[in-house]
């Protein structure tokens, strides 16, 4: 399936008219959907109206109960996964102020308690340095000095023991020059350090490590509720169970393939040395 970025906001609209027209032409009033649903009327309502967005087991359910036939299922499920994937461009994100994202992943962050990157290109902000963190920024706009306090504000939710956090980096993400080579070894150094915490896990996989699935791109699972993907231009933010889900289960592929412990902080060890 493939959408334009502008197709999500319409989407859920779309949806949102498909599910009441079709409730209506079975002859249904929203009381006697939802009971066949198993569903509150309220909230068959607020599927209609727009007002929530129906998650696809939801959207299956009421196609089920209103005996829909195999093309309107096809359509309206396909606009049930869009409706629940949102896209969020990076010169959107500059525009309102990057310290308000920030805000955002802090407030992801305090709401999860388990938390897995997966980081196959560079190191992520919650594990780096105040100079690591500094030479990311700056490819983006504006004066990066507030954007770059809210980063390191962020990282005390690492020292948070009700939380734990998984961290997979490709020897690519811990070794790419973002800083000069003696900075690099101090980052690296901090990545051993943060790996002692009890709950936190840092994996690292070396190059060579045969793995028949490419790593794509940076994403973050939260609970098992919502992922972030990253790519040049943007996020896409996936709350469908069934896309959360198949993150969870490509994170598990390469955890297997990792590193962790005194086995991770040798490697690391050795980077770092190499850097100095």
């Amino acid at each position: 399936m493939t959408f334009e970025p502008e197709q999500l906001g319409q989407s859920r609209t779309d949806l949102a008219e498909k599910l009441r027209e079709l409730r209506k032409r079975a002859g249904l009033t929203g009381d006697r959907l939802a009971r066949r649903c198993n569903m509150s009327q309220s909230q068959i309502s607020k599927f209609e109206t727009g007002k929530k967005t129906p998650k696809l087991v939801d959207v299956e359910r009421i196609l089920r109960a209103l005996d829909a036939p195999p093309e309107l299922i096809t359509e309206i499920t396909a606009l049930a996964r869009i409706a629940n994937t949102e896209w969020q461009d990076k010169r959107s994100s500059w525009r309102r102020g990057m310290e308000k994202r920030q805000a955002e992943l802090a407030s992801l962050e305090s709401e999860a308690t388990e938390l897995r990157y997966f980081l196959p290109a560079m190191i992520t902000g919650l594990l780096a340095t105040p100079e690591y963190i500094r030479a990311s920024l700056s490819h983006t706009p504006g004066d990066p000095s507030t954007t770059l306090a809210k980063k390191l504000e962020r990282q005390a939710v690492l020292y948070d023991t009700a939380k734990t956090f998984t961290f997979l980096l490709t020897e690519q993400a811990v070794r790419w020059a973002t800083v000069p080579h003696p900075a690099l070894a101090v980052q690296i150094g901090r990545l051993t350090s943060l790996s002692h915490l009890p709950n936190i896990r840092i994996g690292v996989i070396p190059l060579g490590t045969v793995i028949p699935r490419g790593p794509m791109n940076t994403f973050t699972v939260y609970d098992d509720r919502l992922t972030t993907v990253e790519n040049f231009t943007g996020r896409m933010v996936f709350r469908d169970p069934r896309d959360v889900s198949e993150h969870l289960t490509v994170f598990a592929s390469f955890e297997r393939s990792a590193l962790f412990g005194g086995a991770a902080r040798e490697l690391l060890e050795q980077w770092a040395d190499h850097h100095r």
